[in-house]
């Protein structure tokens, strides 16, 4: 059975539940675009603003471009509100658990890619960075997952061995990514499935009383 001294988790689809698509309705609006066209050019450009090579205004602007509008300067802090409310419905369970494997001496991290403005967001909220020991943002490192590197820089933060650390996604390609570079890892798709399936395999601390 796998020793494993740390867990790390991905934020979108593993720390907050995944927005359904209604929730980027105003963001099409704003755009005047049906939401499966916005959702096509709001992903399209996603990677350079993960790693930090688009500001903001550079990746509203490549939307903008891509539905032949022009973007209104004006809005531009009202896309950015909209697109962090995207991702503020965290799931407390898995908040829960990290806090409780932290108090058992399980070191805990989010290992994410996600744009500044988010990540500025995430880092202001008050108790949400509570139960991690160690921060990893893409836009901070100019790099995202599956890049070998931004895994390395997770596992030197918890001051671990790979081989010692289980990683939490909800997208295979990041899965193995981490396990490229030694690490356990295993797709997130549900907590509950989490729990009833994945839990017993790295001899964990189960959730406390409630958080399952």
């Amino acid at each position: 059975m796998p020793a494993v001294k740390a867990v790390v988790f991905d934020f979108g689809g593993v720390l907050c539940f995944p927005p359904p698509h209604q929730r980027f309705d105003p963001i099409a609006r704003e755009f005047q675009l049906s939401t499966p066209d916005l959702l096509r050019h709001f992903w399209a450009h996603r990677i350079p603003y993960d790693a930090g090579q688009f500001d903001p205004h550079a990746y509203w602007s490549k939307i903008a471009e891509a539905a032949g509008v022009a973007l209104d300067e004006s809005r531009l802090p009202v896309l950015v509100r909209h697109e962090v409310e995207l991702w503020n419905d965290f799931d407390e369970r898995v908040l829960s658990w990290a806090a409780h494997l932290r108090a058992r001496g399980i070191k805990t991290a989010v290992l994410s890619n996600l744009p500044q403005p988010l990540g500025e967001e995430l880092r202001a909220t008050a108790g949400f960075l509570d139960p991690f020991d160690h921060v990893t943002y893409s836009y901070e490192l100019k790099m995202v997952k599956p890049q070998a590197g931004i895994y390395h820089h997770a596992i030197a933060g918890l001051g671990v061995k790979p081989e010692e650390a289980l990683f939490l996604d909800d997208r295979i390609e990041n899965v193995e990514g981490a396990r490229a570079v030694g690490m356990h890892s295993e797709v997130f798709t549900t907590w509950e499935h989490f729990v009833e399936e994945v839990l017993d395999r790295y001899a964990l601390p189960a959730p406390a009383s409630g958080g399952g």
